[in-house]
Order: C-alpha cells, then structure tokens, then sequence
C-alpha cells in the first residue's frame, strides 16, 4: 500500500478571521480559515483549500486585478506570494511587523500595505523572473495610531487610508505637485473602510460610530500634476526648455506675434464635506464592524456587531434593505465585480454567507462547529463524512464538493460519536445530554431515539454490520445500554466495567462487541448467546480507544502509556505491541512549567482507525502528529503533520524567547486572576485550554481518524478543522516491473497489431494514465470479454482500480461498465480467495458507480415528471389535430407533434452529460 497521502482539502471550517475576496470573474469567494485559504466555487458548487499553510492565522489577503496572484499575510506579519494558477508559493517575505491590510491598485502595478501607522508602497511582482519580488517604493507617515483601511482611484493615481485617530489620509502613488497628503477629519470613531467614487477623487468615508461622511474634491483626477524634478534631472529639463524659449521667439519673431502668458499656476487640491449621515437612527447604539462599496452600482454594504446589514444606494444614502445574517459581529464583506452577490463573514461562528441581494436569496450558506469537533465517520461508499461536536450538532459532508448539506441540531449537548450503518442511509450518534439518536438521510429528519431507564451521559457508540443492533457506552454509570433498531427498545444492559467507557466496536464478520474502558480491561460481549462476556482482555493501563481489522481478525487497543497492543479475539492472545511515546513528540504550552519532552510522557494516542487492507494502523491523539504503523512489523511508516499553524498552543517544542523577560514567561505574568507567587495555575483537568483566560489560544490535537472505505484517503478531526489527506499521484512516477522492453511506441505497435493483451500488460508497467486510457479504450466492445479474461491475477486489480479513477470523471460509462462486469465474471472465483486485499478497490469501484446511479436516477425524474406535466397540459387545453371534426378540442388527447416534442425531452440515454450540472 502506498503511504504517499498529501493534504486535499479542509472541511468543517469555512471562515476563521481576515478579509473576504471575490475572484475576478466574479464566482469564487476566496476565504481564509486559519492559516489556510479556501477557494469556494460558487459556479461549480465546490470547496478546494490550497496546498499552503502560514506560520499563524492568516490576518489578510490581497488578490491582484487579472486574479493570478494573491499575497496572503499572517498576524506575525509573513507574507507568501501565490499563484492561484499554479496553486504555489512564489516568494516568501517578512512585513517586519504586523500588517492590517493590503491592496493592489487596480492597474495592477503597485500595492499598498498598513502596518502599525504607516502605508508602505510596494512595487508589484510581474510575470518576469525578479530576484526580489517585493521591492519597496515609498513609505508614507502621517496617522497617529494604527491605519484600518486601504481604497484606491480607478486609475491608481491616489490611494486612501484610514486610521483609528478617526482621520483620514489621502496620498498620492506619484510625486503630485497640487496632491502629497491631505487628511480628513469630522469623525468622532476609528475609521472602518474609505471609499473613492468611480473616475473621481470624492472620498466617502465610515466610522465606528456607524456614520458616514460625503467628501468632494475640487480637482479631477485629471488635474493632477507631476512634481518639477530636482538636481540633474532638473537642469537637463530646463536646458531643454530654454532651447525650446528661443526657438519659439524667432519663430515669433519673425511671425511678429507676441508671445502667450504663462499659465497661472492653480491651487493645492482642497476637500469639502458635503453630508454626514448616521445609520443607528432610532437611536440604538451598534457598532460599525464591516463595509464594502461598488463603485459601478453605487451600492454600499455595512455590517454590525449584533449581524445586522444595510444596504444603501449612494450618493443619496437611501435604504435598499436591512436584514440580520447572524448573532454576531460581521468580520468582511465584500461584493463581486458584477454587483450581484455579496459575500459576509462572521468569525464568531465561523459562518460564510453569500447573498444575492436582487432576487433576496443565499448563493451559499455554510458554517462549521462552535466548538471543536469530535468524532467522525465515513459512509460506507465513502462519498460523504459526518461529524460531530462540542456544539451539539451532527454534519454531513460531501467529500466530492466539500460543502455540508443537512445539519442536526437535535441534541442539546456535545456530540460525543457518530457512525454510519452498513446501509449508508442512517446515522447513529451519541451525545451528553443522555440521548442516542439515528438520523435518515432520505428523509433528513430523527427518526429514533434511544434513551437509558435512568439519565447518563454516552461516551461512544457503535452499530453491528446488520444495522439491527445499537450499543452505547455510559460514562458515569460504567454499563453498556443495547437498543433494537427496528422497535426501539431497550434490549439489554451490559454490567462489569469498574470504569468509564471509553470505546465500542463490532466485530465486522461476527455479533461481537469489544468494549474498552478506564479499568484497564478490554471485554468481549457475544450479541447472540445472551450477551454474555466471552473473554476478558487485561491491559496495563488504561484503555481509550478500540477497534477491529476489517477482516474481524484482530483488535487494537490505545492505553494511556502510550502503546497500542494488538489482540487475537478468538483466543485472548496479545500478538504484539508498539511504543508510541517517541512518535507523539507533543510541543510546550506557553503556560506549561514543565519540557516538552517530559509533558510527552503523560500523552497517548487517543483513537485508531485500521487501513482499508488491514495491514497498517493510523493513531492520533494529543499531538500534531499523525502516526501510520505497519502492524506486523510494528514500525513506524510514516507520521504527518497536520498544522504548523503557531496560532495554536502546544505547538512550539521549547519556549518563546520573544516572550522571556527578566521577571519570567511574559505569557504566565499577564494574567489577572487564579494566581500563585505570580504565575498562573490553569484548571487542572482542562485539555481545551482556559476560556477565562486574558489570552486563549486553543490546544492542537487530534479527536478521531478514520481511514475511507475505499483506501485512496483518510481524514481526521482536528482543532484546525476536518483536514482530508489523499493519494494524489498526478505528478507522480510510478511503474510496475518495468524494463527497457517497455516503452510508448511499442504499446502502440501493438494497439496497431491488435495485439490488445500485451498493449494493456505493457500499459500498466509502464503506469501512464493516458496510456492506460487510450489501450483500454481501443478495445473494440465485442472483444472486451476475450481480453478481460486473458489478464493474468495480477492485473486485475490495477485494472479495477484503473476502471474505478476513471468512471469517475468519464463520460463513457456504459463501455467502463461492461468493462467491469466482463472482468468480474471472469476472474470472480479467483477473487474471492484475495478479497481483503481486492476490497478497497471494489469499494472504490461501488462509490464511482454510485455516484452516477444517483445523477442519472435525478435526470431520469426530472425528465418524467416533465413529460407528465407536458401531458397534463395538453390534456388541460384539449390540442386539436386535423383529423378531428369541429367541436371536438375538450376530448382531443396530444397530438403527434406533442409526441414528437416529448420524445426530444426525454432525450437519448447515451446523450446524456453526467459531468454537468443535474437539475
């Protein structure tokens, strides 16, 4: 099995803090979400995350007007310059300081970026090779306290920005003669945004206090000037000049006219305030958080701390609409290029809304968990991902689009596991409030809830592969309560545990349930012979996580000493162990008064998930790493990284020096309470961190792994958020038993040859995808049978795997169809003897199969309920054919023409396009 898994995508988060942007063509919204940044496609209805992290949280993205590069600064002020094209990191720079806000002029020549009280202009990079691709041009003083905001004129000329001493300041990008500075007053708040009107220098400017301020220019952008030069450059161009003067008096001269008179030189360029108007007009005080302008449609959109927005149509300050998107402070806006959709992020939620204003409707609306989450869970056709947390909600997500489509608010405390049944239609989930509950996803609604005789709190959960029994453990009353499916009831309650349950897991060949719990035992339930205890597994420590191989055959145990010991079920023996302490390598909190190295003997892997093939075992747990063991071998194959965000606390391995003073760690003197001889003592028992402290910075951990039914991926619940790592093998080089007799143009002689055997063994040697296509497809129809059945053993399960990547994005289904079922009927017997090894490429063929079963089954209802309509209103207005005598329209049926229309809606089953849009 190939363990070359690379970060996909990010799910369950979908805006932390920073600035919105829209993508030039206006259909993407560019989003940061930690130290990541996502790009929602709103057009094709995807999510992708680029393949890029900063060192903190991302605080500001600048993106350039043709929509190629993005300069995406952190809060501790490096700045990565990307190619959205590419989706790479160009250049790596340091602000040297933290930086508000960035912007490119609309010409795309320069940007600006704030920092502290001063603007500094940079040239920008362009597309050829720089050797520095941030080289400073000017820097501007004039605020005195931090500047907020950033806008530019149309024609880059001037720029503005705005500065929480409520002022103003208008800069000019070159050396103007009439224009070096102007700043503006008549604000009694911190300036929030600043705005140029269209191809003029009016300036319209909001503050905090929710109030907006009209200025007019009394000079176009147009009559700026250039500054006179000085030093050579000067006495070249005045030499210039007087040659010019004396040719210009002998022409006068001898024309006898008199020479015209200077022009008089005009004034500085002067503001005037010509309105001021105050949003809170009943008199409600509400922060101004939030505001974006278009200029084209002169729409203006405010947001507030308690979630209300406005819309207002300037210069004239009416009131289009007022409406509340959120309970908390909206963090961006922004408005696309077309002035259609506008896009707000709300950071106390973690909500991202898009809204398209005319027709009052949400393009998108999407929002991750309050609080961390939990447990997750595959379907069984890996297509979609559910997960639960803190918050009390249950999520499904798509793996393909990456967007949440039902959210459960049933439960009234933290979700505490979730599971899918063998089915892939029902979720079951465990909470805290005392309720377990199973949820349809035909239906989307609870449609069972199982409760215990007396109120406990559920801390796992786990249903059988018949989808007929379900388990949950009790953490206060250590018992296993076991529900019926079907009726409800509660069928039994399983006694001996002496502590929490700390995991359950079903047997997936057989009705047996292991259960681990804090009383250093691992207890094996017999569902059928009067759920009896059948073994007792004795640990060393304490167990916190269980699960089974896929084959039924083994079972692994997490204990808090840091090790994973696997067990044989049938005769209670322990097959082997690994030491996982060295591999959890956890960082130094910034209130910790002890190592890193010596915090790391009190951690332990804290959830298992075994591989598709059931050779190799992922762990997580109170670390940033991801560990992948080989479980016969019992060595470490790979470990991952999943943050390097230091955003987050235990991340750092020795202490911040920037943060050590003569008096200690400046992070355990600023506090304000809960003090000892002057440090800080957190909770004891508190994993999250402290949320009563002046400064709170979440933990980083991992609550639960899982690898995908089909083995291409797997996915981990994180603090960061729902991180999806998969085999991404695009650009990667990777034949199979090759030799020099081995190349392209032999694999085509023999396409010519019709030799399509060997062309097809040679392919897969060789492992080019578009070879592997062009031989698979020169395979005539009729004689896909004769070649699927001379494969040897070997092969076929590339191909399946090959037929699975591919009905994925092909348009040809039906020959990729009988492509698979040839080669299942004749090597069907043979398989079933490597079934465990041939499973996670069936499965992978089941989901690709699934996914364009459930498109063309949509299609196929749309077209018959239109057909039905197109019948019920031909019936209704009674069509007359020609045939008919007078008077007989009530009793006509549909014509041949009605037939002939209706036949062209139902279209041709092979004409369909799979790979657009479904109504």
């Amino acid at each position: 099995m190939k363990f070359a898994y690379r970060f996909s995508n990010l799910l369950g988060t979908v805006y932390r803090c920073g600035n919105l942007n829209f993508t030039c063509d206006g259909n993407s919204v560019i989003s940061p979400v930690g130290n990541r940044v996502t790009v929602f496609d709103l057009k094709n209805n995807k999510s992708d995350t680029l393949p890029l992290a900063t060192r903190y949280n991302v605080k500001c993205v600048g993106l350039s007007p043709d929509g190629r590069l993005a300069i995406i600064v952190d809060e501790g002020g490096d700045a990565l310059l990307v190619s959205l094209v590419c989706r790479s990191v160009l250049h790596h720079f340091h602000f040297k300081g933290a930086v508000h806000s960035v912007s490119f002029s609309p010409d795309g020549r320069k940007f600006v970026v704030t920092k502290g009280n001063i603007a500094q202009m940079y040239h920008a990079p362009g597309r050829k090779r720089e050797f520095n691709a941030f080289v400073l041009d000017k820097t501007y003083f004039g605020p005195y306290d931090e500047t907020t905001c950033i806008d530019w004129t149309d024609d880059s000329r001037c720029f503005a920005v705005g500065s929480k001493d409520m002022s103003t300041w208008v800069f000019g990008a070159e050396r103007w003669d009439n224009l070096i500075y102007y700043a503006l007053g008549g604000h009694k708040d911190a300036i929030v945004a600043c705005f140029f009107e269209s191809s003029s220098l009016d300036l319209y400017t909001l503050s905090q206090d929710a109030a907006l301020c009209v200025w007019q220019c009394d000079t176009a952008p147009e009559g700026l000037r250039l500054k006179a030069p000085t030093g050579w450059k000067a006495d070249l161009l005045q030499r210039e000049e007087e040659e010019e003067d004396a040719e210009r008096e002998e022409e006068t001269t001898i024309r006898g006219k008199a020479a015209p008179a200077p022009e008089e030189q005009r004034g500085k360029v002067k503001y005037s305030r010509l309105a001021k108007y105050f949003f809170n007009k009943e008199g409600d005080f509400n922060h101004l958080t939030a505001a974006a302008y278009h200029k084209k449609v002169h729409l203006l959109v405010t947001g507030f701390a308690s979630g209300i927005f406005h819309l207002h149509e300037l210069p004239e300050f009416s009131l289009i609409h007022s409406l509340s998107v959120s309970d908390q402070r909206v963090a961006s806006i922004a408005i696309n290029s077309s002035g259609d959709w506008i896009a707000f992020g709300c950071s106390g939620l973690g909500q991202l809304l898009v809204w398209e204003w005319q027709s009052e409707s949400y393009v998108l609306k999407q929002q991750g968990h309050f609080n961390s989450m939990v447990s997750l869970a595959y379907s069984p056709d890996g297509q979609y991902i559910v997960t639960g947390g803190d918050d009390g909600k249950v999520k499904v997500w798509n793996t393909l689009s990456g967007f949440c489509f039902i959210t459960f608010t049933e439960h009234s405390s933290g979700v505490t596991g979730v599971t899918f049944t063998s089915t892939g239609y029902v979720i079951v989930t465990s909470s805290m409030d005392g309720t377990v509950r199973a949820f349809d996803l035909h239906r989307y609604r609870n449609f069972r809830t199982f409760t215990s005789p007396r109120p406990t709190q559920f801390s796992c959960v786990a249903v059988d592969s018949s989808g007929e029994i379900v388990s949950a453990g009790a953490q206060d009353s250590f018992e296993i309560f076991i529900w019926s499916m079907q009726t409800g009831r509660l069928l039994d309650v399983l006694s001996g545990h002496e502590g929490p349950i700390s995991g359950l897991c079903f047997n997936p060949m057989k009705s047996i349930l292991a259960s681990a719990s804090w009383d250093k035992t691992v207890r094996l339930w017999d569902m059928v012979d009067s759920w009896r205890t059948t073994e007792m597994l004795a640990l060393t420590s304490d167990a916190l996580a269980v699960t089974f191989r896929p084959d039924g055959a083994e079972l692994a145990v997490a204990t808090l000493n840091s090790q994973i010991t696997f067990w044989d079920p049938e005769n209670a023996v322990q097959m082997g162990s690994i030491e996982g302490r060295h591999d959890l390598k956890t960082g130094r909190k910034e209130l910790d008064k002890i190592t890193a190295k010596h915090s790391a003997k009190g951690k332990a892997f804290t959830t298992l998930c075994y591989s598709a093939d059931g050779q190799s075992i992922l762990a997580g747990g109170m670390s940033k790493f991801v560990c992948i063991y080989h479980v016969k071998e019992q060595i470490l194959r790979k470990k991952f990284e999943i943050s390097c965000n230091l955003s987050l606390d235990a991340m750092e391995e020795f202490l911040n020096r920037r943060k050590m003073t003569e008096f200690g760690n400046l992070a355990l003197i600023d506090q304000d309470a809960a003090e000892e001889g002057g440090v800080a003592i957190p909770l004891p028992g508190v994993k999250k961190g402290d949320m009563s402290s002046r400064h709170f910075k979440p933990e980083i951990r991992v609550t639960s792994l899982r690898f995908s039914p089909t083995g291409r991926c797997w996915a981990a619940t994180t603090t960061e958020g729902l991180l999806i790592y998969s085999l991404d093998a695009r650009m990667l080089f990777d034949p199979f038993e090759l030799d020099t007799s081995v190349t392209p143009g032999r694999i085509r002689a023999a396409l010519r040859q019709r030799d399509f055997t060997r062309a097809i063994l040679m392919a897969f040697r060789l492992n080019e995808r578009k070879l592997l296509q062009e031989a698979l497809e020169s395979v005539p129809w009729d004689e896909i049978e004769v070649v699927s059945s001379s494969l040897p053993d070997l092969y076929v399960e590339k191909v399946l795997e090959f037929l699975a990547s591919s009905l994925e994005v092909s348009r040809h289904l039906e020959f990729y169809l009988v492509w698979t079922q040839k080669l299942l009927m004749a090597h069907g017997q043979k398989l079933k003897s490597r079934a465990g090894k041939l499973l996670p490429a069936v499965q992978f063929l089941q989901k690709s199969i699934q996914r364009h079963w459930e498109d063309i089954s949509k299609l196929c209802d749309w077209n018959r309920y239109n057909m039905q309509y197109a019948l019920a209103i031909s019936k209704q207005r009674g069509v007359k054919r020609p045939s008919d005598p007078p008077g007989s329209e009530e009793e006509a049926g549909p014509s041949d023409d009605d037939e002939d229309s209706l036949h062209l809606l139902r279209g041709h089953p092979g004409e369909v396009d799979t790979d657009g849009p479904l109504p």
